[in-house]
């Protein structure tokens, strides 16, 4: 750490700690049963859910003061983020050990993976955690509620409802790499609408992706505009009707490679995504039968420019991306008696995507156009959940998804958690089968694709026990998860094709334990271990560390001030390094390495907040993906007005 670094986190600290001494505000703390509507497409108490999941409130996302998504999700048991580059580069989620693209990433129930893509995954690199109201990360096998792509887990995001008397902020904030960000936000309701805005700007000058260790210089930039907004509608005591819509625009500057060499100038990606819903819930007979009719939009187009410069003078590419979704959902929840409620929905999705790519270099110019093309799915599912002595709860679901292309494909999934109250323990388990269809360019892609591909097929399960002990002050949770992964669609270097010749299997432990020794502190830590094999080759799975700690504790103090620490520990992990000379991959072991991050914030008046983060506060050197570079010590602060 050098000189000019400890002084600029000596400054945000000690502006926020001085400040926090010169005022003070009462905080009020309600306590409210958890509830979560992922796991079984309903609102469910946590302790009456069998499967493993997560949830990370609008609070713990404050007082972190992470400004994306991924930064939140890198404290989660059995994820591990990777990013290639700094802010804005392609970041990818691996959970429990499964592909990137085996995660269902939800926004308000808009799909947002990208159908462009040649996975189908989802880039978690763009996505604000502005106007969020909580995030619910679901473990395991999950396609007999979600259809396709929720192999290894389900990724819900929840924004904002509004609520009582109009209110709104306006936040500023700025630090290392010249990075600036603003936002704002407005919300309020009554008993007949209610409605949230939320607005966000984010520019630095970034780091070198490329990794600077590796002697690039060149910063990589980065920009980010996002609008997201919810307007609801109760016109009478059971019907409700909701609008949502999202626009996130962003500018990035790439680089060719990681290590020696990688800098490019004017390697630039632009992108604008919108998406859209419209759902209306009726309850009928005293609530007895609910049923909810949505429609979602999701529409994102990439355009990558990569001109001539001094150190490229003969090559060049341009490229565009166009991925679209429609899906139409019709759920209905049938609560038959108190100790039994019935869901069943029928979905359709259809996708279609395009793309153009040309390029010049010494061997001369190369076009691959890629014509639009579009499938259809059509999903059914049935899912009865019962609830027997207050303490045993179990679901049992079956779904059947009708392909355009490869026909069908039925899942099904069971869970279970029983409660021991006069210990407070609870055991939990579940079982499940799960699949992902082929992308629309693994199947039509020039010369690549394969028309006959199959689905990826996941079958896993889990077990776990909770302990809660007298007083709700501590907790402590144990997991054990196994996934199979058949049929998985690999490129068949040998017939320059995609085809269904992976295997791969994952495995391992989740444990977790939270402490709230007084009411200001609140203290919680993650272990996981996984284990994951290729069965093709025998090897482990790129990327994805054995060992995983993360750590996080939450300090209220002065009345008026907050203080939180993040700790992540990555352990060692394998990674493939590419020789454009060789046209060859070497596969290299990358080391562990420790952050830490520390954040503060101090309400000044009822009104004015301030707020500061130091993120690597021990200026650790490491890498995500080899050769690519990741920032070092670096220091924001910034003022909140509330109206």
């Amino acid at each position: 750490m050098n000189k000019r670094s400890k002084q600029r986190c000596g400054v945000v600290i000690g502006l926020v700690l001085a400040l926090c001494t010169t005022a003070g505000a009462e905080e009020e703390v309600t306590n409210l049963e958890e509830v979560v509507v992922t796991a079984n497409r309903l609102e469910t108490a946590t302790g009456e859910v069998g499967s493993s999941i997560t949830v990370i409130t609008a609070k713990e996302i404050d007082q972190r003061q992470q400004k994306f998504l991924l930064g939140v999700l890198r404290s989660v048991p059995s994820i591990d983020v990777v990013q290639n580059g700094g802010p804005g580069s392609t970041t990818s989620v691996f959970m429990r050990g499964a592909n990137s693209e085996h995660t269902l990433v939800l926004l308000d129930g808009i799909e947002l993976n990208d159908p462009s893509v040649p996975g189908g995954g989802y880039d978690f690199a763009n996505l604000p955690t502005d106007n969020i109201e909580r995030i619910e990360v679901l473990r395991g096998p999950q396609s007999t509620l979600y259809g396709s792509r929720a192999m290894g887990g389900v990724i819900n995001i929840i924004t904002r409802y509004g609520y009582g008397k109009p209110s709104g902020f306006l936040s500023a904030q700025g630090g290392s790499f010249y990075t600036a960000a603003e936002k704002a936000g407005i919300s309020g309701g009554s008993e007949l609408y209610n409605y949230s805005l939320g607005l966000s700007r984010f520019d630095t000058g970034g780091i070198s992706a490329s990794g600077k260790k590796q002697g690039n210089t060149e910063n990589d930039g980065y920009q980010n505009t996002s609008v997201n907004t919810r307007l609801g509608i109760t016109p009478t005591s059971n019907l409700s009707v909701d609008f949502i819509f999202n626009y996130l625009k962003t500018r990035v500057d790439l680089d060719n490679s990681g290590g020696v060499g990688g800098d490019d100038p004017n390697y630039i990606q632009k992108s604008d995504q919108i998406s859209f819903r419209s759902q209306a819930d009726l309850a009928l007979f005293e609530n007895r039968w609910e049923q909810r009719l949505g429609v979602s939009f999701n529409d994102l187009n990439r355009d990558v420019n990569n001109g001539t410069d001094a150190a490229h003078p003969s090559d060049l590419s341009r490229a565009s991306y166009h991925g679209q979704s429609v899906t139409v959902d019709w759920q209905h929840t049938l609560h038959l008696h108190e100790t039994n409620s019935l869901t069943l929905g029928i979905e359709r999705k259809e996708e279609n995507a395009k793309s153009d790519y040309y390029s010049e270099s010494p061997w001369g110019p190369y076009s691959s156009p890629w014509d639009e093309h579009s499938a259809h799915t059509s999903g059914y599912y049935l899912q009865d959940q019962v609830r027997l002595w207050d303490a045993w709860f179990t679901t049992v679901g079956v779904r059947l998804d009708d392909h355009s292309r490869f026909g069908t494909e039925a899942t099904y999934r069971f869970t279970s958690a029983f409660t021991v109250k006069q210990t407070n323990t609870t055991v939990k388990g579940s079982y499940g089968t799960a699949f992902k269809a082929p992308s629309l360019y693994q199947l039509y892609a020039p010369t690549y694709g394969d028309l006959n591909l199959k689905p990826e097929k996941n079958a896993g399960w889990d077990v776990g026990v909770e302990q809660y002990l007298p007083g709700g002050k501590m907790s402590m949770g144990a997991t054990y998860f196994h996934n199979d992964f058949d049929d998985l669609i690999n490129f068949d270097s040998n017939l320059s094709k995609y085809k269904n010749i992976g295997r791969a299997m994952t495995q391992g432990v989740e444990l977790t334990a939270a402490l709230r020794p007084v009411d200001e502190l609140t203290l919680r830590i993650g272990y996981t271990y996984t284990k994951t094999e290729d069965k093709e080759t025998g090897l482990e799975l790129l990327r994805r560390p054995r060992n995983k700690i993360s750590f996080d504790g939450n300090y209220r103090f002065l009345k008026n001030a907050n203080a939180n620490l993040g700790i992540v520990y990555v352990g060692a992990r394998f990674d493939n390094v590419y020789d454009p000379a060789t046209y060859a991959s070497t596969r290299v072991k990358m080391g562990e390495y420790l952050l830490v991050n520390l954040s503060m914030a101090c309400d000044i008046e009822k009104n004015l907040q301030v707020f500061g983060r130091v993120d690597n506060l021990f200026d650790r050197s490491y890498e995500e993906v080899t050769g690519y570079g990741t920032a070092g010590i670096s220091a924001f602060g910034g003022v909140k007005v509330s109206f």
